[in-house]
């Protein structure tokens, strides 16, 4: 078998199985151990991936960046963002990721509503600014411009001061055994301080962000109270999440 052949064979696995085991892909084709990792090894080189112990997954699609991410808001995030505004209640102090589907949250919090919201991103502080009944708190540091997002130590501090009732979480990656992901180290550790100082965590993740995997680990996925996604994610992504024990709520097509 050609190495372009190999190849093909391990995106059409990957894409059935939602895995790949180096071990037993090698005994499958008769083809040693060492081959099939060198083919993985290359293949990560060329984001076809992620390579994880003992074989791959899915690799989170590559980011755009936020402006263009943020003009592609999917009737997916639109959803689930709606639906997370709905999950905070009057008098909470809720913690808001940085993202296209958190800042599809903010613009659906009720204007009435009066409670906190802490946040890193100042695109979700800007969403909130018109809301008067709300107290926004917002999180410095330095701006990672990608997801246009306060990381590093300074956000850090603050985040360990600051006990909130609810995490709603972005991420790149939502995979069983991978956990919970994200593309970049800062983020990540931002990610896991917010998590250890809210009593929940809801994530909130688009049908691309299921049964895949990002380099940077924050949490496995057990660590999060709830998977909130759209009625379109499909019932074969979640199936290995709900069996790995994490509550899984679906927003509706409703106004």
């Amino acid at each position: 078998m050609l190495t372009s052949q190999r190849k093909q064979h391990i995106l059409s696995a990957l894409q059935r199985d939602g895995n790949i085991v180096a071990k037993s892909l090698s005994e499958a084709l008769g083809l040693s151990e060492d081959t099939i990792r060198r083919d993985l090894r290359e293949m990560a080189a060329e984001g076809l991936l992620q390579r994880v112990h003992g074989g791959a997954l899915p690799l989170a699609p590559a980011g755009a960046d936020f402006a263009s991410r943020q003009q592609l808001a999917s009737d997916e995030k639109v959803l689930i963002g709606r639906a997370a505004a709905r999950l905070v209640r009057p008098g909470q102090v809720v913690f808001i990721d940085g993202g296209t589907t958190a800042v599809q949250m903010a613009r659906h919090l009720p204007r009435t509503l009066q409670a906190t919201v802490v946040t890193h991103s100042p695109s979700v502080a800007v969403e909130l600014a018109a809301h008067t009944q709300l107290e926004v708190v917002l999180i410095g540091g330095r701006l990672f411009k990608h997801s246009v997002v306060a990381v590093g130590a300074a956000a850090m501090a603050a985040i360990a001061r600051i006990h909130a009732d609810t995490y709603f979480m972005g991420v790149t990656g939502v995979h069983a055994e991978a956990g919970l992901t994200t593309g970049d180290l800062e983020e990540a550790e931002i990610k896991r301080a917010l998590m250890a100082s809210a009593a929940e965590t809801v994530v909130l993740a688009s049908s691309e962000k299921l049964g895949v995997a990002s380099a940077w680990v924050i949490n496995p996925v057990t660590a999060a109270t709830t998977l909130l996604v759209s009625p379109e994610a499909p019932a074969k992504a979640l199936a290995p999440l709900r069996k790995a024990g994490l509550t899984i709520l679906r927003s509706d097509h409703g106004g």
